[in-house]
């Protein structure tokens, strides 16, 4: 499928839910529009697998049978069923039975069946359940099936539901279903959603083009920028990961076998499932991830928790877009953890330097950070400024990004990427002022492409040019008392043109003349017409 065609699939699905979520808010009818694409999704995937494990024995519907060729093996085939799914849980490692595909409950809401409904909610059970193995449990635990947002009765709430799913199955039919298409779809609609909330969105969405920035600046080499892109990243992690955008970013960067394994973590459970969904949408396998529901500041996942440093957790890329100046609750104990002894806790009014602690900890000594954070972190005195002077003298800020304000859904503050290394090769550290590329929009405003290629091309060469990037030496920077606040070291000020007076004064001698020689002129007409001249 080209680029164009994913676009108007992505379209034509947006165009469906503005058309049928009525009264519901954007964040509502998301969960319902999203869970139908990623079971349209494991559908198509499973019918796709079932007939290639089955071969010459796949059966074909006879002309008007609206059963699907798998419900109509299991019929014909009872004493092999399980045979059979043991084979695809090995190679698929999962299993949808046949009246919970989307093409047997698209045929129910087609025709109105009265107990589409609860079909539904059977297969969205039985894939949390049993489908699955306890990874994907929970997966469907945001869709209120019962809502009275979808209709007072049960009958409203179907007659509802059957509309939306067949609309769904009609906008898609006329598309390809293509590896990622549906994917890619599921990432227009995301930021669709993610418009329609505004600043509820800061939850769970990254502007793409912003992903893109930070997935180009670490899939680069972590030495030496200017030989390009990595050929591999072991293992990858995003924190607070969101819908996981800036994950599947960077795999895009690298393609589907350039990261060994992906690693995330969200606190919100809607956005945990909406994460979880999206790797599978674009073809990542369950086995090729990890996707942790819980806190980050808090750290309690037994995966990031270990205490032996031979077994932590060490990332070759680290991507975060953190909630900016979060409120959170620095306890004691806290000032222990192996994470925030050695710099300090971030005050309780701001947990921004927490995060990056948390992410920092976790990078490999050949590993990128690369984490979107307000301007804040740059100036601001207290913890902020010896945490930050910290992670100066120990060498670990390698470059300092600003962007242009009103580039989120969810703050129309500017913020910064700060770009952090544990064994970076210069001693100095890169400033990029890219806050006046832009393309100025009515609610938001965005990063075309080149002015994303223009932030990277200077971050990969290091390159110097006025107004916008410059190297500063440490010496340079401890005589500021480590203040990273841009306009400190590249000036945007806009100097005077100088104005030659003798120039000015010749011209407007030039223009005396000129109006008095018109004046005479004009005095000539009106004597001629009889009328009084000009003074």
């Amino acid at each position: 499928m080209t680029e164009h065609e994913q676009k108007e699939l992505g379209k034509t699905l947006w165009g469906i839910a503005d058309d049928l979520r009525g009264s519901m808010n954007a964040d509502d009818f998301r969960d319902y529009m999203l869970s139908f694409l990623f079971l349209r999704y494991l559908s198509d995937n499973y019918e796709v697998a079932a007939q290639k494990e089955l071969g010459k024995d796949y059966p074909k519907a006879n002309e008007g049978d609206k059963r699907t060729p798998l419900a109509i093996w299991y019929e014909n085939n009872t004493q092999d069923v399980a045979e059979f799914e043991k084979q695809m849980r090995r190679k698929v490692h999962y299993v949808i039975e046949p009246q919970f595909l989307w093409s047997s409950i698209a045929e129910q809401a087609r025709v109105q069946d009265g107990e589409m409904l609860h079909a539904l909610e059977r297969g969205f059970k039985y894939i949390e359940n049993q489908s699955f193995d306890s990874t994907f449990q929970g997966l469907f635990s945001e869709i209120n099936l019962s809502s009275d947002k979808l209709g007072k009765s049960y009958t409203e709430r179907n007659a509802q539901l059957c509309k939306i799913i067949s609309k769904i199955a009609e906008g898609i039919a006329g598309f390809s279903t293509d590896n990622d298409v549906l994917g890619d779809a599921y990432e227009y609609l995301i930021g669709q959603f993610a418009a329609g909330s505004g600043k509820k969105a800061g939850e769970f969405y990254t502007p793409q083009q912003i992903s893109r920035v930070l997935s180009e600046i670490v899939t680069l080499d972590s030495q030496n920028p200017a030989a390009g892109k990595k050929k591999k990243l072991d293992k990858v992690l995003d924190f607070a990961c969101g819908s996981g955008s800036l994950l599947l970013n960077v795999r895009k960067q690298l393609g589907a076998h350039g990261v060994g394994k992906i690693y995330g973590q969200e606190s919100n459970i809607t956005t945990y499932n909406l994460a979880r969904m999206n790797m599978l949408l674009h073809g990542v396998k369950d086995t090729e991830f990890e996707i942790h529901h819980g806190d980050s500041l808090k750290n309690d996942w037994d995966l990031l928790n270990e205490m032996n440093p031979a077994k932590k957790l060490q990332c070759d890329a680290i991507v975060a877009n953190p909630p900016f100046s979060y409120r959170w609750e620095p306890s004691e104990s806290l000032g222990e953890d192996f994470r925030f002894k050695s710099y300090g806790l971030a005050p309780k009014s701001a947990a921004d330097f927490a995060f990056l602690l948390h992410g920092l900890h976790f990078l490999s000594d050949e590993g990128t950070m690369a984490i979107i954070l307000p301007h804040g972190v740059l100036f601001r005195g207290g913890a902020e400024e010896r945490i930050r002077t910290k992670l100066l003298k120990d060498g670990n800020i390698d470059a300092v990004i600003g962007l242009p304000a009103n580039l989120f859904f969810s703050t129309g503050i500017p913020v910064c990427i700060l770009v952090l290394k544990k064994c970076k090769k210069f001693d100095d550290v890169l400033f990029i002022n890219a806050a006046e590329h832009f393309e100025k929009g009515k609610r938001q405003n965005k990063l075309l492409p080149e002015h994303i290629n223009k932030i990277v091309h200077a971050y990969q060469f290091r390159e110097q040019e006025d107004r916008y990037s410059k190297r500063v030496s440490m010496e340079e920077i401890e005589k500021n008392d480590c203040n990273l606040n841009i306009s400190r070291y590249i000036s945007t000020a806009i100097e005077d043109e100088e104005v030659d007076l003798s120039l000015v004064n010749a011209n407007l001698v030039e223009l005396d003349a000129k109006i008095t020689a018109a004046k005479k002129t004009h005095n000539l007409f009106l004597k001629e017409l009889g009328l009084p001249k000009l003074p």
